[in-house]
């Protein structure tokens, strides 16, 4: 073999190793970099998961349901917080349960029992719920009652009455939501009169004390209940929604516009030309015709955008422009009322969104001025959102209140009534139903809570729940012929009502209950006693100075 022929075997061997060993040099290079970000990754997840057990561990939640009220907890968090229906969370937790330690997922009435229950014991637990006391009103509880009256399907109307802190807006920022506010009353009747509701306020008063301040909707006879509360010397001003004042305003201004009703019906039959049509994805939105100058503002965006796309002269045959021109009705006649109105309610609705999320004061007053400044100074729309922004200022300075952000608005209680109304009632919407899951929906859900309904007993449900509901009325009657008398007797039993209570005592009323509102008070010894005690303030009618001393010594001293 010749030494020519040696060498180029050797290259020929050597150019064979370095080929394997460079493929064998890349692979490592890239497993390598790979295995470090696989490293730096889940040396990243395991501090991520480390700080998630240690809130958990501080919120004593458990990761895995141990034991029977781990499972409530994870039952109601599902419906609460997660808003699936009760049997659908009975197949969740079927589902999870082998992963989770739960041997046998609940029944979806089991999990409805659980909710009521949760709603007794909300209620037992708001005596013991504390507030920042105004200084200028000593003798308040602290709260500003919300109070709304809603309908459900049957004779029963919803009045519900929620307390949140008067002092929000000063310590969190933005608007409160349904997590911010504790249900302190729930009750539903055939018909709601101001006397009616008065005494319903008087039955919470002698448990909780009186509110600072009632905020409500326009309805009149919440106003009369306010003032026959106040006559009684139960004085606590009346915050008007301002949601409700800025529909009133255009209702006014504009529900007798001769544009309005013409514009009403071109929209319904442009809605009808456009569905089942290339065009469908331009048809005008669902508002609420209960409440339509809430809503309305979004029907007459949706025109203003819609007229945008119709140009003067005649369209190309056959186009879509055509026919989007021929599906406009009489719509592009309301033009002027409808840059009329888009100029007063677009700034009003800029000012809603700003006293929503900080309150009312001087200052968000003085923002909300510069916004409606587009609008004539001679509109009844300017005149009258003035009038009552200055209004409520003075109530505002009068509690206190001015510096901090007067809160102003109930959609808490809308969202409360749309959500106990859609959120697990299925077609029959009973307002005693409703009416019993509206405290569970208020607040947050703990698991001292998940525990405490476990110590609720069939006996204490069943007091609470005094009534037949319609879907069991609709059971015994409906496929029973002659049975049709019966529904009398039954809608004469008493319907639900709900009332701050406790375990260790009964209901109290305005002159037997421990928590007191002292409407003329100056005697300093008395008040000594009332501040060292910590004992919220109550109620004496028309009594002397002296006498509402030696009362409270007794009281203390006892």
């Amino acid at each position: 073999m010749s030494a020519q022929h040696k060498l180029k075997n050797s290259r020929k061997n050597w150019k064979g190793k370095a080929i394997d060993r460079g493929d064998t040099v890349r692979y490592l290079k890239k497993e390598n970099n790979r295995l470090k970000l696989q490293h730096k990754y889940n040396k990243n997840k395991l501090v991520e998961i480390n700080a998630r057990l240690e809130a958990e561990k501080k919120n004593n939640i458990p990761r895995f349901v141990n034991n029977k009220a781990a499972l409530v907890f994870l039952a109601l968090q599902l419906f609460l917080v997660a808003r699936i229906s009760f049997r659908a969370v009975s197949r969740v937790l079927s589902v999870l349960g082998p992963v989770m330690g739960v041997p046998r997922a609940p029944s979806h009435q089991t999990v409805i029992n659980w909710l009521l229950r949760l709603s007794i014991v909300k209620m037992q637990s708001i005596p013991l719920a504390c507030s920042t006391i105004s200084s200028c009103d000593p003798f308040s509880n602290g709260f500003i009652w919300l109070v709304d009256i809603s309908i459900g399907l049957g004779a029963g109307k919803i009045l519900t009455v929620l307390a949140m802190d008067a002092q929000h807006h000063r310590m969190e920022l933005g608007a409160p939501t349904l997590k911010n506010v504790h249900c302190v009353g729930v009750a539903v009747a055939a018909s709601w009169t101001g006397r009616d509701i008065a005494n319903f306020f008087k039955k919470i008063i002698g448990t909780l004390g009186r509110p600072i301040a009632y905020l409500k909707d326009g309805g009149a006879d919440l106003r009369r209940a306010a003032r026959l509360l106040a006559e009684e010397g139960f004085v606590s001003p009346c915050i008007d929604d301002v949601s409700h004042k800025i529909a009133n305003l255009v209702k006014h201004e504009y529900g007798t516009h001769p544009l309005f009703a013409v514009f009403l019906s071109a929209c319904g039959k442009v809605s009808k030309r456009l569905k089942q049509t290339i065009l469908a994805c331009l048809a005008p939105p669902k508002i609420s015709m209960k409440a339509r100058f809430m809503n309305v503002h979004r029907l007459v965006k949706w025109a203003d955008k819609l007229l945008k796309h119709s140009i003067e002269g005649p369209a190309a045959k056959s186009s879509l422009l055509e026919k989007l021109t021929n599906s406009l009705d009489s719509l592009p006649e309301c033009k002027a009322f409808i840059v009329c109105f888009i100029r007063d309610t677009e700034p009003l609705m800029a000012c809603q969104s700003i006293i929503k999320n900080n309150g009312l004061n001087d200052d968000t007053y003085a923002q909300c001025q510069k916004l409606i400044e587009v609008i004539p100074a001679s509109s009844s729309i300017r005149i009258g959102f003035n009038e009552w922004a200055i209004q409520q200022l003075a109530i505002a300075e009068a509690i206190g209140m001015n510096g901090v952000g007067l809160p102003i608005s109930t959609d808490q209680l809308e969202s409360l009534f749309g959500t106990a109304k859609h959120h697990g009632t299925g077609e029959i919407k009973d307002a005693n139903r409703i009416a019993m899951r509206l405290p569970a929906l208020c607040g947050t859900f703990t698991m001292d809570e998940a525990v405490k309904v476990l110590d609720i007993t069939v006996q204490q449900q069943q007091e609470v729940m005094t009534t037949d509901t319609l879907f069991k009325q609709r059971q015994q009657v409906l496929a029973h012929p002659g049975r049709l008398e019966t529904l009398s007797s039954r809608s004469e039993n008493k319907q639900v009502e709900l009332l701050p209570m406790s375990k260790t005592r009964g209901k109290n009323d305005l002159t037997t209950c421990n928590i007191y509102v002292i409407n003329e008070f100056n005697g300093p010894t008395a008040k000594a006693k009332l501040l060292n005690r910590n004992i919220p303030p109550c109620i004496f009618n028309s009594l002397k100075h002296q006498e509402i001393e030696q009362n409270l010594i007794g009281l203390f001293d006892g």
